[in-house]
């Protein structure tokens, strides 16, 4: 399965679909203003080792092997995405405080801190169809994740 179809479109998949995800996630930071809380956060960590398993996977021996891992971690970036969502709609309580102030970064700290806006988790900055970007993360990681794993499930006949 080296060379087949299947194997190069899940390396594919497992490469795009965090790089897309952490790229929307900046552009909605940079170009919106759209700051992210603790647990968004949180979300991006996963995608970000999917990126660097995705990368490995072009360059290192044990292709399968670093696309599953790519794969398992979009998949825990869906399911925290899952978590934080229901936290903002209110299902469930978030397992901190879960505030962070944004903006925080170089400069006087301290005027930074004290002049940027309070980043809660249970309230979505924004929705579209009724689903916020941690619903649509764990939609998509969920079922972009399983699809690699599917992906690498299937044999080729010969």
């Amino acid at each position: 399965m080296t060379g087949s179809p299947r194997l190069r479109l899940a390396q594919q998949l497992a490469l795009a679909i965090p790089a897309l995800l952490v790229g929307g996630a900046y552009i909605s930071e940079y170009g919106f203003g759209l700051y992210p809380c603790e647990m968004c956060w949180w979300q991006r960590w996963p995608h970000f080792a999917a990126i660097g398993f995705a990368l490995l996977s072009y360059f290192l021996p044990g292709k399968r092997g670093w696309i599953a891992l790519a794969a398992l971690a979009v998949i825990a970036s869906g399911l925290i995405g899952g978590f934080h969502a229901g936290v903002e709609y209110g299902w469930w309580q978030g397992i901190t405080d879960c505030a962070i102030t944004a903006g925080a970064d170089g400069g006087n700290a301290l005027d930074a801190i004290m002049n940027a806006p309070m980043v809660r988790c249970d309230r979505a900055p924004w929705d579209f169809l009724g689903v916020s970007l941690a619903g649509w993360n764990f939609l998509i990681s969920t079922a972009g994740g399983l699809a690699i794993l599917a992906l690498l499930a299937q044999r080729t006949s010969r």
